[in-house]
């Protein structure tokens, strides 16, 4: 007799996209609530950028490509890696590694992140609402920085804090709704699916 129920089979790996938002936002939080000038650049937001924002991310992007995500290997291993060139430019300096970079060469750097944010955004209209916010608000987080390195205006740079308090929150919320959804194995947090 052939059984009248579809057989699913899974491919025996977890579901990465938790951890690299999780890593992604909670840093995200963290140096954004320096951004907003609650407190000083220090240690703890550079080993979060390090080994949670960076490393982190860098796995659960590595998963994505044996899980044959395009966009989650992408996403995940490129801000794994932001993190960590964003570490190197703060600390590399102050090692005797090199210049520290200009308000200019700062500018080129987060403009470069925005517009690829930005292009990953359009892959996010096939996915979720969730991650479609994440990443609209990433990209106006990665331009309002720009524009107060640019200005050197303080309160565009605390404004920018947050909104990337709120941008980090966002992927943390996406990253949990991931969890407890298929732990539940129903919508607790719901993510907005797109209807293509």
């Amino acid at each position: 007799m052939i059984p009248t129920t579809p057989v699913t089979v899974k491919d025996g790996i977890a579901n990465p996209a938790p951890l690299g938002l999780c890593a992604f936002g909670m840093t995200t939080v963290l140096l954004n609530i320096h951004n907003a000038g609650f407190f000083e650049m220090n240690t703890m937001i550079l080993a979060m950028g390090i080994f949670y924002g960076g490393l982190a991310q860098v796995i659960a992007g590595v998963i994505e490509a044996k899980k044959n995500n395009t966009f989650g290997l992408t996403a995940f291993t490129s801000y794994g890696f932001f993190w960590l060139s964003l570490v190197g430019l703060l600390v590399m300096p102050k090692l005797g590694w090199g210049a520290a970079p200009s308000e200019g060469a700062m500018c080129a750097y987060l403009s470069i992140w925005g517009v690829f944010t930005l292009l990953l955004f359009f892959g996010t209209l096939k996915l979720n609402r969730a991650l479609q916010f994440v990443f609209a608000s990433l990209t106006i987080l990665f331009f309002l920085l720009v524009a107060g390195d640019a200005t050197g205006n303080s309160d565009i740079k605390h404004l920018a804090g947050y909104e990337g308090i709120i941008c980090g929150a966002s992927a943390i919320y996406t990253g949990i709704a991931n969890v407890l959804n298929e732990i539940y194995g129903k919508v607790v947090m719901p993510v907005g699916p797109v209807n293509v």
